[in-house]
């Protein structure tokens, strides 16, 4: 068994990077918004910074509960989560700020319920 108040920790964690990603995304209207202003590669930046964390934290999950836990939530795909963290810490520079734009429209606000979810069956 995994300890769960370290894995409840590491939740809280990211269903608060989920919440800086949602608002940190709240004025982007357009990929242009991250690209046509500093203030926009600004919040590019940081939430690229959100992101690797996020994907972080999927890995250490996984470590921690030895791959028990989050097979048991498959509407998420976390191997991309944590692989999207590997693509931008390690090719950051051929980033695509339409990957970026489209996982925050569509795919963070699932994660977080779905991170909820998790921590509340805990």
């Amino acid at each position: 068994m995994f300890n769960t108040e370290l894995v409840k920790d590491i939740l809280n964690q990211m269903i608060l990077s989920c919440e800086r990603i949602e608002n940190r995304f709240l004025p982007i209207q357009s990929i242009d918004d991250f690209l046509d202003s500093e203030e926009g590669i600004e919040k590019l930046d940081s939430i690229c910074m959100q992101l690797i964390a996020l994907g972080e934290s999927v890995k250490n999950l996984d470590k921690l509960t030895d791959k028990k836990l989050l097979p048991n939530y498959p509407n998420i795909s976390w191997k991309e989560v944590a692989g999207l963290r590997d693509i931008i810490s390690h090719h950051y520079f051929d980033l695509n700020a339409e990957i970026v734009f489209d996982v925050c429209q569509k795919h963070i606000a699932p994660l977080k319920e779905t991170l909820l979810q998790i921590f509340d069956e805990l």
